[in-house]
């Protein structure tokens, strides 16, 4: 296999992961356990991992808004009207020359009078030039042009597959138009009462008008969208320029009033089945750079392909959504980096999928069992780089025995050590006892042997305080990270080991690691149950025959509950029978060679007090901790206690 390399110019891309991926949705995961709102999240926000970035939609939107912005900050809109009014002045000047060219004295005056009495408005001259016969052929021509611009222009969402026949439409052909726009706003008026319009008739009988279409639904949407553009730009004008417009679009009618009145009413027509206020917006232009009206008609399409495709974004909930989005449609608006950006994000949940992380079960998403895994993994990762860096210490325990792995350290020799003799140590200590010479001579108190480590088997239940407490003040994520942690932890290193996860609050219950990430708060989250967790947590110990039982409990509050039979009795502040029976059941737990561990994430004196007193009880270790560092203490003591020397 042969690798080239190259040098980093800024346009290579670095694809993600699906690993990658899954640490970076872990703490939402872990946060919420569902991943429509993990996958929800990195839509938006995007994807960060050491190697490379996915822009999410956040930055969609932003690069939008800045484009907007430009063009707005760019250009006049209302110089679109002012080149009308120039390319009609410049026509009226060639036709003036013509006349002087062309015509005698008497009859140049006469049209001379004809064009001075041309209104001064655009709208005014287009009307009466429509009927005005021209004597310069080379101003008939600009004229003609400029009509069937504006024409192609302001009559595009009404008949757009008759723009080469606009120029030279027959009596015939305006006729035929209306009779096509009055089916059609007899369809509309049909699918506005709940009716199904047989739109392929329709499409059989006036296909010519609206090449593309394959529905009702594509052709709204189709004239929605144009006729939407044609209105922002009517708001976006001054009332004065806005009604200069309004004049040249009934002189662009062809004078034909039942023509404009189909017109007007498809206009309210679709104005009841579609969004238009949605669609249609004013644009407030603040530049001075002029543009033509084809120009300023083109530059509304963009501004409102913008729109759209903003509205599209922001209506993103799930992967099924954000394939909606025409990546075309964004390297139109943003250009060929915004349309990867966007690929990217559509390759996400498939990525995941395909890596084995999530499965569907109907219209869901959920997580595998792998990626479970793959977030506990991570979660002993993260808790494992903040001890490197902090070099925090363990708990060491001075224990020796056998039966473990041999270490460098040597002991002299005692009865029931394995004999792994460290011979030079043994050879030495003769020849100090007996001086120099040969042969040397030994004796039982001579011999060393290394040490070994015992490892022993720990069978460990988890306590998560599930109050409502915890998770108001974002202890519990941390809490559940550190059970996962642990989980993945027994399962690379201590297979041997057991590991269960009790959730308390106002009852306890037994959580299977694969549930944890899915474990959130819920209205029953009242109370603080120490006692039923104790109690379900020496119930898990009792059938475990290892040496080392131990309870690790993370909480924030003093007990504040206590059962009664099979019903639990909450009070606040917590009654002096809630003590007493929670202390009763830390002695049982005592009995029976149950040691608890108690890391608190809140100095309350109640607290301080209780958990004292429950330690001096059963002899177990009390810790106080910021929940970023929970997991730093809780690891660090468990494998403290595996291993021992």
């Amino acid at each position: 296999m042969r690798i080239r390399y190259s040098r980093w110019d800024g346009t290579q891309r670095l694809e993600l992961d699906a690993d990658a991926l899954l640490d970076a949705m872990s703490e939402d995961l872990l946060a919420e356990g569902d991943p429509w709102s993990a996958l929800r999240r990195i839509f938006q926000r995007g994807v960060q991992t050491k190697d490379a970035r996915v822009p999410g939609l956040r930055d969609l939107l932003e690069q939008l808004r800045k484009r907007r912005q430009q063009a707005l900050d760019r250009y006049d809109l209302g110089s679109s009207l002012e080149d009308i009014k120039k390319k009609l002045d410049e026509i009226l000047k060639t036709e003036r020359a013509g006349i002087d060219q062309r015509l005698s004295e008497a009859r140049a005056t006469k049209a001379r009078e004809r064009l001075d009495t041309l209104p001064p408005d655009p709208a005014g001259r287009i009307k009466e030039l429509q009927d005005y016969e021209f004597v310069d052929p080379e101003a008939k021509r600009q004229f003609d042009e400029l009509m069937n611009s504006l024409r192609q222009q302001m009559m595009r969402p009404f008949m757009q597959g008759m723009m080469d026949s606009l120029e030279n439409m027959t009596p015939d052909d305006l006729r035929r138009m209306r009779e096509m726009l009055s089916d059609l706003n007899r369809m509309l008026r049909e699918r506005a009462e709940g009716g199904e319009p047989d739109f392929q008739a329709f499409k059989d009988k006036w296909g010519d008008f609206f090449p593309g279409a394959e529905s009702l639904d594509d052709l709204m949407q189709q004239m929605g969208q144009q006729i939407a553009q044609m209105q922002s730009l009517m708001q976006s004008l001054s009332p004065e320029q806005r009604g200069q417009l309004e004049e040249m679009m009934r002189s662009l009618m062809l004078q034909d009033e039942r023509l404009e009145a189909q017109l007007h009413q498809l206009a309210m027509n679709l104005g009841e089945l579609m969004p238009m206020d949605e669609m249609r917006r004013r644009y407030d232009f603040r530049g001075d750079e002029d543009l033509t009206f084809q120009e300023a008609m083109k530059l509304m399409d963009e501004l409102q392909r913008m729109d759209q495709l903003e509205r599209q974004v922001r209506r993103v909930q799930n992967p099924e959504d954000l394939d909606k989005i025409d990546p075309g449609d964004v390297e139109r608006a943003l250009g060929p980096d915004a349309r990867r950006e966007l690929e990217k994000l559509q390759q996400i949940a498939k990525k995941l999928e395909e890596a084995g992380y999530l499965e569907r079960r109907g219209d869901r998403l959920e997580l595998t069992g792998r990626a479970i895994r793959k977030i506990a993994d991570k979660a002993l990762r993260d808790v494992f780089a903040r001890l490197k860096r902090d070099r925090f210490g363990g708990h060491r325990l001075e224990q020796r025995g056998a039966g473990g792995d041999q270490m460098d350290e040597a002991k002299r020799y005692e009865f029931g050590d394995p004999f792994l003799l460290d011979l030079r140590r043994t050879v030495m200590n003769g020849v100090e006892r007996n001086g120099p010479g040969t042969p040397v001579q030994l004796a039982p108190p001579d011999f060393e042997v290394f040490r070994t480590e015992r490892q022993t088997q720990a069978a460990t239940v988890v306590m998560l305080d599930m109050s409502r407490s915890m998770i108001n003040n974002g202890c519990f994520i941390a809490a559940k990270k550190v059970a996962m942690a642990l989980a993945a932890l027994i399962r690379g290193q201590f297979p041997r080991d057991r590991l269960w996860i009790v959730g308390f609050s106002l009852y306890a219950r037994e959580f299977k690691i694969d549930q944890l990430p899915g474990i959130s708060w819920s209205e029953w989250n009242v109370g603080t149950n120490m006692h039923a967790g104790f109690q379900l947590s020496r119930k898990l110990l009792a059938s475990e025959k290892a040496g080392n039982r131990q309870i690790i409990m993370v909480t924030d509050g003093e007990p504040t509950a206590h059962m009664e039979g099979a019903e639990a009795d909450f009070a606040y502040p917590p009654t002096l029978r809630t003590i007493q029976e929670t202390l009763k059941e830390v002695q049982r737990c005592t009995r029976d060679r149950i040691t608890i561990n108690t890391f608190m994430l809140e100095r309350s004196s109640m607290l301080t007090a209780f958990v004292e007193q429950m330690a001096r009880i059963n002899r177990g270790r009390a810790f106080f901790a910021d929940p970023e560092k929970l997991g730093e203490y809780v690891l660090v003591d468990y494998v403290a206690q595996k291993w021992r020397r």
